[in-house]
């Protein structure tokens, strides 16, 4: 005769090892990786401080994502301690996991004890829906949905680099968009600038921006610069944001917009286009190399957008604005490995990535230092532009 429900778990709590609160206390100081294994509904109503989430009903598909390393010490809690020994034994005996323990008496009896129960912000039922893609993966969940909400980024340029990249983020749920451009929508902007439309022409391209976005996700809270950043601005500007997002078109904003970052300690997904190739990195200040690492001095003024009128492929910067778009998810979420240190370059007529690695520079007038050795006078200091240009004709 099979066992009854009871017996069978009875059964399984003597082939795993059960753990009392207490000592979860103390093994999750030495290391322990805590691991709720109820539903969604019950850890969002409360669970024990830095426990990852992996429900039982994708306990096998899931948990990997989680806790990649199966020598790692598990202590598995449910509501009662039910659930968890089932899931324990599964670890253990089917997925090839060492060290896995059940709380006896989950949750309930930890509260009983009264130990410290973490209360999340919760997602409303229009965002749960919304964002569930994104719910449904390990890196995400819950609360890396919330990490999105709470982010600030900031936009410069609404243009080529800056469209693209504007929808994802919108989209994917980023709770603060700023958007810098005093320009305004032109028809020769709409092969590549997506955020626009053709109704919108002569329409400034912060406002046209924030529409799109607004209709896309009512979420998103827009912030506009309808200004040109410079010297007299940026300090006003940047300072609030957890990321910004580097579509200028022009080297002497850049080396301002680096030395202004590294300052605040302001990482920028920095994108680059020309033609029918692109490049991408990430200047994560004191973490990597920053801009004047790369380029000490500018490169070669033929290949300068700003120096004047050049062709892009229109497709281009949807290609490098989707990628800046997952860069900045992933230092949002601390996911992956963003490109810190790495220069990405892509040619679309060849199909080819290449990428190299790029290393601080030891002299390096700005970021060599600390930061608040970095003067005013000294931000985006570049040499004489206008003879920089005339190199190029």
């Amino acid at each position: 005769m099979s066992p009854s429900g009871a017996e069978l778990l009875r059964q399984i709590k003597s082939r795993v090892e059960e753990v009392e609160p207490a000592q979860v206390r103390e093994q999750m100081h030495n290391g322990a990786v805590l691991v709720d294994v109820r539903e969604s509904e019950e850890f969002t109503a409360g669970h024990i401080p830095g426990a990852k989430h992996v429900p039982r009903s994708y306990l096998e598909s899931r948990v990997e994502g989680a806790v990649p390393d199966r020598g790692q010490h598990l202590i598995l809690y449910c509501g009662s301690g039910n659930r968890s020994a089932y899931a324990a034994r599964t670890l253990v005996e089917d997925l090839g996991y060492e060290n896995v323990e059940s709380m006896r008496g989950g949750i309930t009896l930890w509260k009983d004890l009264g130990y410290e129960v973490e209360v999340p912000r919760t997602l409303t039922a229009e965002q749960r829906e919304r964002y569930s893609r994104h719910l449904q993966l390990p890196e995400v969940g819950p609360e890396g949905q919330q990490k999105l909400l709470d982010a600030k980024v900031l936009l410069l340029g609404a243009g080529g680099l800056g469209s693209p990249t504007a929808l994802y983020l919108a989209a994917a749920g980023v709770g603060t968009l700023g958007v810098v451009d005093n320009d305004v929508v032109d028809l020769s902007n709409l092969q590549r600038q997506v955020i626009h439309s053709s109704e919108r022409i002569g329409t400034p391209k912060v406002d046209s921006a924030e529409q799109t976005i607004r209709e896309l996700n009512p979420d998103v809270q827009v912030n506009k610069y309808p200004v040109r950043l410079d010297a007299s601005n940026i300090m006003d500007i940047i300072p609030g944001y957890d990321i910004i997002v580097d579509g200028l078109d022009n080297f002497p904003t850049r080396y301002l917009l680096n030395d202004a970052t590294v300052r605040l300690k302001i990482p920028v997904v920095s994108a680059a286009i020309l033609g029918f190739e692109g490049q991408l990195s990430v200047f994560k200040p004191y973490d990597g190399p920053c801009y004047r690492c790369l380029f000490p001095v500018p490169p070669p003024a033929e290949l300068a957008p700003s120096c004047g009128a050049n062709g892009v492929l229109g497709v281009l910067p949807g290609t490098m604005g989707l990628l800046q778009a997952t860069e900045v998810i992933k230092l949002i979420l601390g996911e992956g490995d963003p490109l810190i240190g790495r220069l990405l370059m892509y040619d679309a007529l060849a199909a080819e990535v290449t990428e190299v690695k790029v290393r601080r520079d030891p002299e390096c007038p700005i970021c060599s230092r600390e930061p608040d050795e970095i003067s005013d006078d000294e931000l985006g200091v570049f040499p004489d532009y206008e003879a920089f240009c005339a190199g190029a004709h």
